[in-house]
């Protein structure tokens, strides 16, 4: 700490700049042009203050505090200077925008030094915008700070702000016609930053200023962003990032910051419904509950327990989770019970698990600021994960080197040093590549690898005839390239690995995990900042509920089931069964099989989310009785369920949520439950009363089952809901002294002292192209959407992408004698889909790329049954398909 005066007060402060510890002891000056997340500039000089042995004033933003300081931030002389700045500043500012802004950092200068009347300048209608679906705006009432500009560079890197002219002439303008039609990706950064109004969120503007704030978590994809949100009588009128966040540092993505009024959508089922001859009817909870006891309690007598299933949700809490595997195991007596963990990173929890001990990233999203290189691999993360994606492109901007590996040429491989672009499905191969460089050319980490790795030669001897050449033949990609990959990576650490679905949904899903490992092991890049093997996980809580036990073969805190059954047994005072459980695609062909005859799925779209849609559609249709649990009648309920539970959003209710990178974080309600609607939590504990078994199901809030959490999760003991107030913590978490852990396997691995690298051989997919098929289909997800559009198709992002297309390479278009948006029919050995064709850059002739985020289009109706061998994680990435012009 350091010992300063600051206006005749001995204070002890940080180092730092002077701004920073006035901030800190709430000393409040004007800085209009500073903001936490920038590096300061003191361009405005509003920040101006006093410090003895200086001639003139001078900017505390960017001034450093030294030992011994005096500062003074109101004298005179500093508040005559500092008056007549913000009156230059004031002499053309829109009267009214002061009155209709009185919560901006400009506005209140100008008030507290008694400026406001002296706003005498026009509202200038040339220079509005009103063409983006979110964000206003009005740049007379800029005052040229450039905090616009700044934050879009240096935190999103989108560069969407330009400066023209100069003098009384400067503009800032988007880099399009307008702001809709720049390269703006609607992170509202930009909004966030303006202390004027220039720019501001149209939801204020249109609802009125926030009554009380939030914090809470997104409930989007898994990096975990924390945010504020802000309600006036009880409706949400804007989400503005908390600066405090650990994963995204003051930072977030159009659809955490934009995409809430879901919560409030016209088709919002808020009452339980139960299904008749003539269609859906209104029930009151405890009609609906009992109806489901009777049913499955009558299922359960005829066809033995192990005839129900139950399938957690990524979208529920950790507690919810929890009380929705504890219910299938105890309450229902099934291992039957699974999350959407099964349809995207189950290979990465598998491999990382077989071979490093603990089925999570090694690493934090901190670390990307601590590579030297990052591979990113089969993921593009500027759009499925943008708050990580930019934090991936300003380290770049910066001087760290990237690798791209993905079969399509995204945003981040613009910027990499190397792009490797295989053909899908051909992962292995490449990697196995990388890895034989490493070898061969003597770029391994040998001290790591006598003192911490297995199998070496054995590894040796099945990695020689990988070589790049013969790798190229089969992935398409230059030998030299990946030799220049590899070697970026072995000689240029630390390097850090991030992957996404384009390595983990092949019928090779967990092999390739593997593969990655492998390189990691043989470079030493595990155990350390700015290292590991980090799977990009899909949606908010997707790692929280398999690891609170939403996995057949897994209890809470991802432990094997037969090895931890009576510990377990012992916590709940229940046996647990005995029955192997099926998961979600095993279910599914039990029940084409008739086998399985009850399903309860919580919020997840089965049916527009499975692969190879028609077979799915005939498993379903044979149970007795499908529950589904949602906010919405989405798919899987319209056309099939026999009961809709109406459950609470993020924003209606308290718990926790795990992100990718294993930091359990709160979430707290901003709003009370619409309707009729419970936290899935209550539906839990409800039906367990339903069933007879209120013993175990007898908690009062979120915090009592979190609490029953810690006590049967070791590794989790110390993440108790009083710590978890300050900010999220990363597990393991052994005790409430322990800080959580950033960097897994620092010392040896959650397995032992060593691991063992593995000789992971290439089995092609079945879904090669023929002439019948002649293309390879890829499917995922863009920036705007968000996975079966549940909650983004019911808000403004759905007029940022208005629906499913299919991308394709121009020389294919061409030849099929395509134009941009002709209306396409794309069919496979399994089903078809219609929808609207661009052509796009980036994709191999041959190869075609879209979403599955619209029910009109149901490209699932397309994708194939083929699966990964360990995991039984669907193959989404390769099916083949022709296309052909739709009538």
């Amino acid at each position: 700490m350091l010992r300063v005066t600051i206006d005749g007060q001995p204070r002890e402060c940080a180092p730092g700049t002077v701004l920073e510890a006035l901030e800190a002891l709430g000393v409040g000056v004007p800085a209009l042009c500073n903001d936490s997340r920038l590096a300061p500039v003191g361009a405005c000089r509003t920040c101006i203050v006093e410090v003895e042995g200086h001639e003139r004033p001078v900017a505390a933003c960017t001034t450093p505090l030294v030992e011994g300081m005096v500062v003074r931030t109101r004298s005179p002389g500093v508040e005559a200077q500092r008056r007549v700045l913000l009156r230059l500043l004031a002499s053309e500012y829109p009267a009214e925008a002061v009155a209709r802004h009185p919560d901006k950092p400009f506005h209140r200068a100008l008030r507290e030094y008694g400026l406001d009347g002296e706003a005498r300048g026009e509202q200038r209608p040339e220079l509005r915008d009103d063409s983006h679906p979110y964000i206003h705006v009005d740049m007379s009432q800029c005052i040229r700070c450039y905090r616009c500009v700044r934050i879009c560079d240096d935190v999103q890197g989108q560069f969407v702000w330009r400066v023209w002219n100069r003098g009384a002439d400067t503009r800032i303008l988007p880099d399009g016609p307008s702001l809709k039609e720049s390269s703006c990706v609607s992170c509202g950064a930009c909004v966030d930053s303006c202390p004027t109004g220039a720019l501001e969120d149209r939801t204020l503007l249109d609802r009125g200023w926030p009554e009380a704030w939030t914090r809470t978590t997104c409930s989007y994809c898994g990096v975990g962003c924390e945010m504020d949100v802000g309600t006036r009588a009880g409706r949400i009128v804007t989400v503005r990032p908390s600066r405090e966040g650990p994963s995204n540092q003051g930072h977030l993505c159009s659809k955490g910051r934009y995409a809430f009024d879901f919560v409030t959508a016209p088709d919002r089922v808020t009452v339980p419904l139960l299904r008749e001859a003539g269609g859906w009817r209104r029930a009151s909870w405890d009609e609906a509950l009992g109806f489901i006891a009777r049913r499955l309690r009558s299922l359960r007598d005829a066809h033995g327990p192990d005839a129900v299933g139950m399938l957690g949700s990524a979208r529920a809490t950790n507690e919810e989770n929890y009380l929705a595997q504890k219910l299938a195991r105890v309450v229902l007596g099934t291992n039957n019970v699974d999350c959407c963990a099964r349809v995207c990173h189950a290979p990465s929890a598998a491999g990382l698990k077989q071979m490093l001990g603990t089925g999570a990233s090694t690493n934090s999203f901190e670390d990307v600021d601590h590579a030297r290189t990052l591979l990113v691999a089969g993921s593009n993360t500027t759009e499925c994960h943008p708050v990580v994606g930019a934090r991936i492109k300003q380290a770049v901007l910066r001087g760290a080197k990237l690798i791209v590996i993905d079969s399509r040429r995204t945003e981040l491989a613009r910027y990499a040093d190397v792009h490797l672009q295989p053909r899908a499905g051909t992962d292995v191969p490449l990697l196995n590549a990388l890895a034989h460089v490493v070898v061969a050319e003597g770029l391994c980490d040998e001290d790591f690898l006598r003192e911490r790795v297995d199998a070496l030669e054995d590894f040796r001897a099945f990695i020689h005839g990988w070589t790049p050449e013969h790798a190229a033949r089969l992935c398409g990609v230059d030998a030299d390239a990946l030799r220049h990959a590899a070697r970026l990576y072995a000689t240029h650490g630390p390097s850090m690995m991030v992957h996404g679905l384009g390595m983990t949904e092949h019928v090779q899903g967990t092999e390739t995990v593997m593969a990655l490992v492998n390189l990691a092991l043989l470079t030493g890049n595990l155990g350390g900042p700015g290292m590991g093997v980090n799977p990009m996980r899909g949606q908010n809580n997707v790692q929280g509920s398999a690891h609170m036990g939403c996995e057949p073969g897994q209890l809470t805190g991802y432990v094997p089931l037969e090895q931890h059954r009576a510990r377990f047994e012992a916590a709940w005072g229940a046996p647990l069964p005995s029955t192997p459980g099926l998961d979600l695609t095993r279910m599914m062909e039990a029940a084409r099989g008739g086998r399985l005859h009850a399903l309860w799925a919580i919020g997840y779209d089965v049916l527009l989310t499975n692969p190879d849609a028609n077979t799915t559609r005939e498993a379903l249709e044979r149970l007795e009785l499908l529950v589904v649990q949602d906010l919405f009648l989405n798919e899987t309920a319209r056309a099939l369920g026999h009961v809709f539970l109406p459950a609470c959003t993020s924003f209606e209710k308290d718990g926790t949520f795990m992100n990718g990178e294993r930091r359990v974080q709160r979430v707290r309600a901003s709003l009370p439950p619409t309707g009729d609607c419970l936290a899935d939590w209550e539906i839990l504990c409800r039906a367990a009363r339903a069933l007879g078994h209120p013993e175990g199901f007898a908690f009062q809030s979120p915090e009592e089952v979190w609490d029953e959490v810690r006590r049967v999760w070791p590794a989790g003991a110390g993440l108790s809901y009083a710590r978890l107030e300050h900010g999220g913590l990363q597990w393991p978490c052994p005790d409430e002294r322990h800080p959580g852990t950033r960097v897994l396997h620092t010392g040896a691995f959650a397995l032992g002292p060593r691991a063992a690298l593995r000789r992971v051989g290439y089995a092609p997919s079945p879904e090669a192209p023929t002439e019948a098929f002649p293309f390879v289909l890829m499917t995922g997800r863009r920036l705007y959407a968000f996975n079966a559009g549940t909650m983004t198709s019911r808000t403004p992002n759905a007029r940022l992408q208005p629906g499913d297309w299919l991308d394709m390479a121009a020389a294919d278009a061409e030849r099929l004698g395509l134009e941009d948006g002709a209306r396409v029919r794309v069919r496979s050995r399994y089903g078809e889909a219609v929808l609207p064709m661009r052509r796009a850059e980036g994709l191999r002739p041959g190869e075609l790329f879209t979403t599955f985020h619209t029910v009109e289009v149901f490209i699932n109706a397309v994708t194939g049954p083929h699966q990964d061998g360990y995991t039984h994680t669907p193959d989404y990435k390769v099916t083949a398909v022709r296309v052909e012009r739709a009538e």
